[in-house]
């Protein structure tokens, strides 16, 4: 399994080349959206100084060309932490990192602009989890899977998991107080510095916990290593905007209006 890059109306996106039926999953990139610098194009961040507007419209324009209603989207409210909610309906989700449901039509996002965007699908339920590296340290990974996995009534085997976009640990030097937090084999050692692989730390916890490795994708690109395509805070040194890991079950009509557009 793995993300490819696609234009779908105004957009560029990655998706998966072999999701589940009726189950959609994307990563955003920055090209395709309305935002001037130094947020263009596709930024999706309403915490950032970019225009509402144009918040407004990227949105609209993505979960348009998802097959998504433009009202239907649920968002979390993203501390850094690892609480999960279920979203029975769409809207801002304040304090909470990550969410599931069961919900159809109902588009589950999370930001980021280097943290690690995970979504994951089991049995009739979703989820989107936000994991920056003090989420991932505290288990966000595990604890997100194992609420899903709650909810649908399925095993960790039955679950398919997509790493977005992250920054890489071919960027992502660290102190080491922060490298302390993860297993030696999410850490790489190079020339004096210590730098975390996030997916990788993401990996093994979903493995750990019996998620078959083949049903993990990992990410598409580091957000650092690529201006063209992805937002970076590190990068841009905070002043960036931000792109979405989206996940959602449709009905059969709402795939279809996807298909069409």
């Amino acid at each position: 399994m793995s993300w490819t890059m696609e234009t779908l109306g105004a957009v560029t996106i990655w998706r998966p080349r072999d999701a589940p039926p009726g189950v959609v999953f994307a990563m955003t990139t920055r090209l395709g959206g309305v935002s001037d610098p130094p947020y263009d194009r596709l930024n999706l961040g309403r915490s950032t100084d970019d225009l509402p507007d144009a918040v407004t419209e990227n949105r609209r324009r993505v979960l348009d060309a998802l097959g998504f209603s433009a009202d239907r989207v649920a968002t979390a409210g993203q501390v850094h932490g690892t609480r999960v909610v279920e979203a029975h309906g769409p809207g801002l989700h304040r304090g909470a990192d990550g969410l599931i449901t069961r919900e159809r039509d109902l588009a589950l996002a999370v930001s980021g602009a280097d943290c690690l965007p995970l979504l994951f699908c089991a049995g009739d339920a979703v989820a989107a989890a936000h994991s920056g590296w003090r989420g991932t340290a505290a288990g966000m990974p595990r604890i997100a899977l194992d609420q899903l996995l709650a909810l649908a009534g399925a095993a960790p085997a039955d679950a398919r998991v997509f790493l977005g976009p992250c920054i890489g640990p071919c960027c992502y030097e660290v102190g080491q107080d922060v490298a302390d937090q993860f297993p030696a084999a999410a850490r790489i050692e190079r020339n004096g510095s210590v730098r975390v692989d996030l997916a990788a730390a993401a990996r093994l916890q979903l493995v750990e916990v019996g998620v078959p490795g083949d049903a993990i994708v990992d990410p598409p690109a580091c957000t650092s290593c690529q201006p063209a395509w992805c937002y970076s805070h590190r990068r841009d040194r905070g002043l960036t905007g931000r792109q979405w890991g989206i996940v959602g079950r449709q009905s059969a009509a709402a795939a279809e209006r996807g298909a069409q557009l």
